[in-house]
């Protein structure tokens, strides 16, 4: 074998190792993003409940619970005939200007 030839199957060899590792990594990454799709998959759908682990709702579930709050919040910030916290407000500053007015 010459000096040539041993020289040219170095560096095929040397490239097939550089294209392999190449490979090598991006398979890597392809495996590391597809665990983290899993994870937001898991986290939007939510999981049941196994042994010695809680249920954990889904986004959506969440988002529904987060919107009966808030129309429970808002239901309190009108007036509705005497019930809602607005109308408490509204009662004591009533009272309060009465009371600054001269009149009890």
């Amino acid at each position: 074998m010459t000096a040539e030839q041993i020289a040219l199957w170095a560096g095929a060899a040397t490239a097939v190792c550089a294209l392999g590792a190449a490979v090598w990594q991006a398979i890597r990454a392809v495996v590391r993003i597809a665990g983290r799709m899993d994870e937001v998959v898991d986290d939007w759908r939510g999981q049941p409940a196994r042994p010695g682990v809680p249920a954990r709702p889904g986004v959506l579930e969440r988002l529904g619970r987060i919107e009966e709050r808030v129309a429970a919040v808002e239901y309190e910030l009108h007036p509705n005939g005497g019930a809602s916290l607005r109308d408490a407000v509204n009662r004591v500053d009533a009272r309060t200007a009465r009371i600054v007015d001269g009149g009890v």
